[in-house]
């Protein structure tokens, strides 16, 4: 069948009217996602994902409050060469509980991001929505997040965190679970 770009556009409004409806929990409790999690999932469609998704392991990520009262979450993952990659961000909360920004400049390019925890049982996973935009780029990327307190987690939650990616319109060869990893 050939794609139109009417069933284009339909496709992008339904994907938006999906990702609008995305909220955080309505008891949210932001200091029970503190501590350490691993990044076990990621979805986007972003084009650089395709060409780096085999080389991206399972991420350590420790989350704590700053002393001004906004949150710092460090990704840390082990290399093949045995060093370390690690990044912060400082992210913001906003006026809803359980939905953050942050902005970033990579690249001599400016980032917007908007994180919304979607999915959350505070000792087990949590699962999580951005969307990134950059001027540069007409539409904005999705990128699905599966953190867990532990480094496996069951077929169930796999299967939800798999779902939860192909209802934002994410593909579902754009769906992996990072293989462990060493930490550092």
């Amino acid at each position: 069948m050939k794609t139109t770009p009417l069933l284009t556009l339909c496709a992008l409004l339904g994907t938006l009217a999906t990702c609008s409806n995305l909220s955080p929990p309505a008891d949210f409790d932001l200091p029970q996602v503190y501590g350490k999690w691993y990044t076990i999932g990621l979805a986007t469609n972003a084009p650089w994902f395709a060409t780096h998704k085999a080389s991206i392991k399972m991420l350590t990520t420790m989350v704590h409050q700053t002393a001004t009262g906004d949150i710092n979450s460090t990704y840390s993952m082990l290399r093949p060469n045995g060093k370390c990659w690690r990044i912060s961000h400082v992210v913001q909360k906003t006026e809803t509980p359980g939905r953050f920004s942050f902005h970033i400049h990579h690249n001599d390019q400016d980032m917007e991001y908007v994180v919304r925890v979607v999915h959350v049982v505070y000792d087990s996973y949590a699962m999580l929505h951005t969307i990134q935009t950059k001027p540069a780029v007409s539409s904005p990327y999705t990128l699905c997040e599966f953190h867990s307190r532990n480094t496996t987690v069951s077929t169930d939650l796999q299967d939800k965190f798999k779902q939860f990616a192909l209802d934002v319109g994410v593909l579902r060869d754009n769906i992996v679970f990072l293989p462990m990893n060493g930490e550092c």
